[in-house]
């Protein structure tokens, strides 16, 4: 008698594609992200209560916490669904995102909201949307496209569409204006251009001009004037919501307050958007403040790992670029909290309230797990994985 075996929907001998993503994706960075978004939903719950106080019209004390768990849904069918790209697919929801977010970039100044003196968000209904936070992952995909078509030597000038597609993606940030995003950008775009092997001329090159971009920002802006002035020279600047946030840090101790227990928050201006982790070391200390670190430093040093292994420099490129940008933008979000760089406008990614944010951080990770995926040639012989010599066929 013929013993029939059973294949449950997750076998490895499954060929469907759900199936084949489970065991191809790593499944480690994927619950690390799917770790921070429900923190960020917890911290949504002990922050919502307090920033409704800025807000006279709304009355639900969850108000943002509801809303923060449909952005949370948002961001996760995202993550997901770009998972499954194959790296083709990635270059091609890239450029289309790029272009689509370029082009509400321009159009800004005419549809645009002005908040607090920029204009950066366009209403959507009950929703805003943040153009920018979608072209910064599509840019980092573009132009390690672009680097590694230039690279092979069949007449497609890659280095020159990049360094043009970048120069018109900061001039629409400068316009807004975003400081913050315009840094950002223009760092992780020259790791990038760095990591496609460039020669160390260049390299000294942009570090030149990254410098007397810098300087220049300092000098035209007047906000980033004040800004750094706050940092600088605390006791002569209005450093009230810096304040605010590091007493918060400082009074939440090693366990924290408690769950709802925080009393600083009330007067942390933005709390639930750029001083989340504030809010989360109040109320519950040093120990949540390293796990959210931890998990951080996991993704970019598990992800860049990974990256480095692959075999195609577009996936090594554009892989090792996003994860880069997932952890520069939480470092300094880190940073700002803990008053150790000047104040930026940037939110805590998968943490912070904010659809647009967490949308654009979804599409993000989706598109590091879509290239950093296991296919049979994508890593280099031998490369040592969580589970070598275990490709299957897409």
């Amino acid at each position: 008698m013929t013993q029939a075996t059973y294949s449950h929907p997750f076998s490895r001998n499954d060929p469907s594609p759900i199936a084949q993503w489970f065991w191809t994706v790593d499944r480690g960075l994927l619950g690390a992200a799917l770790a921070l978004m429900s923190l960020g939903v917890m911290l949504s719950f002990a922050s919502s209560p307090a920033a409704i106080l800025a807000d006279e019209s709304i009355t639900d004390p969850f108000h943002y916490a509801w809303r923060m768990i449909a952005f949370a849904a948002a961001g996760l069918g995202a993550m997901l669904t770009m998972s499954l790209l194959s790296p083709r697919g990635v270059r091609r929801i890239a450029v289309l995102a790029l272009l689509g977010g370029l082009v509400v970039m321009a159009i800004l100044p005419l549809i645009g909201d002005p908040v607090k003196g920029a204009v950066r968000w366009v209403s959507l209904g009950p929703f805003s949307l943040q153009p920018s936070e979608f072209v910064k992952p599509s840019l980092i995909v573009f132009a390690a496209w672009m680097f590694a078509e230039g690279q092979k030597g069949q007449g497609v000038p890659g280095v020159s569409i990049a360094f043009a597609v970048y120069v018109l993606t900061v001039a629409l940030l400068l316009i807004q204006p975003d400081i913050g995003q315009t840094l950002l950008i223009t760092t992780t775009f020259m790791a990038v251009f760095f990591m496609a092997g460039v020669p160390l001329r260049w390299v000294a090159v942009l570090g030149s001009l990254f410098v007397a971009g810098m300087t220049a920002l300092y000098l035209l802006f007047p906000h980033v004037q004040s800004r750094v002035a706050k940092f600088v020279s605390p006791g002569a600047e209005d450093t009230h919501q810096i304040d605010r946030a590091s007493e918060a840090i400082r009074a939440g101790g090693l366990a924290g307050r408690g769950i709802g227990e925080g009393v600083m928050k009330r007067s942390v201006p933005d709390l639930h958007t750029d001083f989340i982790y504030s809010v989360g070391a109040e109320e519950f200390g040093l120990v949540l403040s390293l796990i959210v670190i931890g998990l951080y430093a996991f993704i970019v040093i598990r992800g860049m790992r990974r990256a480095m292994m692959l075999n195609d420099p577009f996936e090594q490129t554009a892989a090792a670029g996003l994860f880069m940008l997932i952890g520069l933008q939480a470092s300094i979000n880190v940073a700002v909290n803990l008053n150790l760089i000047p104040t930026k406008g940037m939110t805590l990614p998968f943490i912070s309230y904010g659809g647009s944010s967490m949308v654009a951080m979804g599409l993000t990770m989706g598109f590091a797990l879509a290239l950093t995926r296991r296919r049979p040639g994508a890593y280099e012989p031998g490369a040592s994985l969580a589970r070598p010599g275990r490709l299957l066929m897409p």
